[in-house]
C-alpha cells in the first residue's frame, strides 16, 4: 500500500531567516492525526539564510540524523564536539540523556539546505553520543547509499532504533530497485527533481509512505534525489501509519 503526500499540504514555517517544511507535527505545528509515522517522529527541511542559525539548544531521548543538500551545515555541541558537513554528507547525534547544539550556517552568501530526521531510540537514557560522515556523491549514484542502521552496516551510523536511512541520486533515465518485506514500511521524501514509484510521480518535496511487502521501482523522470526512512511495521492506528 503506498499513499503520496503532496508538497501543499506541508507545514510550512517561516522566519525569515530560515524556512521549513514540516512533514510531521513539530513545534508550532500541532497535529494528533500526524504526529509520527512508526519509529519516525520528525522530518524537517530546513533552509537556512547566510550567518543565521540555530544557537545552542537543548534535546533528549531521540536519534537526530542530519542530512545536507546544499551549503555548510556548522556543529557544535556540549560534548566538545565540532564539525562541518556538506552536500552529502551526514551527522548522527544521539541525545540520549541530554545533549545542547548548535546548527549554524555560517556563510557570507552561500543558503543551507538540510534534511533532519529524529527517529524515536528503542532506549532510554542513553549516553549522548556525535559523530559525522562524509560521502561522495559517486556511492550513492544510481543505487541507494545507507547512512544509518539499527545494525552494524558499514559505512553507515549505528543508531539505537530498528530503522535504516538511505539516500541516492538517480540520473535521468535510469532504475533503481528497493525491496521492502511485508512487515516493513518506509516513508521517503524526493528532495530534489522528479521521480515514478510503482506509477506514482513525486517532485520536490513530496513524499510517499509505503507499507507492506513490494518491490519499490524508482524510475528517474528527471536527475533525482531521495532519502528514505525503512522500519519495521508499528500497531499504530490507520491515520498514523
Amino acid at each position: 500500500m503506498m499513499h503520496k503526500i503532496p508538497s501543499d499540504v506541508l507545514y510550512v514555517y517561516d522566519e525569515g531567516w530560515r524556512t521549513s517544511l514540516y512533514h510531521f507535527s513539530f513545534a508550532d505545528y500541532n497535529d494528533p492525526s500526524n504526529d509520527r509515522y512508526g519509529v519516525l517522529r520528525a522530518l524537517n527541511d530546513e533552509i537556512i539564510q547566510p550567518h543565521s542559525g540555530f544557537d545552542c539548544h537543548p534535546h533528549h531521548e531521540m536519534e537526530i540524523i542530519s542530512y545536507c543538500v546544499d551549503g555548510e551545515l556548522t556543529h557544535s555541541d556540549s560534548m566538545g564536539n565540532q564539525g562541518i558537513i556538506r552536500r552529502g554528507d551526514v551527522q548522527y547525534m544521539c541525545a540520549g540523556s541530554g545533549v545542547t547544539h548548535a546548527e549554524m550556517n555560517d556563510s557570507a552568501n552561500q543558503t543551507l539546505r538540510f534534511v533532519q530526521v529524529w527517529i524515536l531510540p528503542n532506549q532510554s537514557s542513553l549516553p549522548p553520543q556525535y559523530g559525522h560522515k562524509c560521502f561522495s556523491e559517486q556511492i550513492r549514484q544510481n543505487k541507494f547509499l545507507q547512512i544509518a542502521s539499527g545494525e552494524k552496516v558499514e559505512g553507515a551510523f549505528r543508531i539505537h532504533q530498528d530503522a535504516n536511512v538511505f539516500v541516492t541520486e538517480i540520473t535521468k533515465g535510469e532504475q533503481v530497485r528497493f525491496s521492502q518485506s511485508g512487515k516493513r514500511q518506509s516513508y521517503l521524501v524526493c528532495l530534489e527533481g522528479n521521480v515514478d514509484i510503482n506509477g506514482i510521480e513525486l517532485s520536490q518535496h513530496e513524499a510517499v509512505r509505503s507499507v507492506g511487502g513490494a518491490d519499490l521501482l524508482f524510475r528517474a523522470l528527471e536527475n533525482v534525489h531521495l532519502l528514505m526512512v525503512e522500519m519495521a511495521s508499528t500497531p499504530l492506528p490507520s491515520r498514523l501509519l
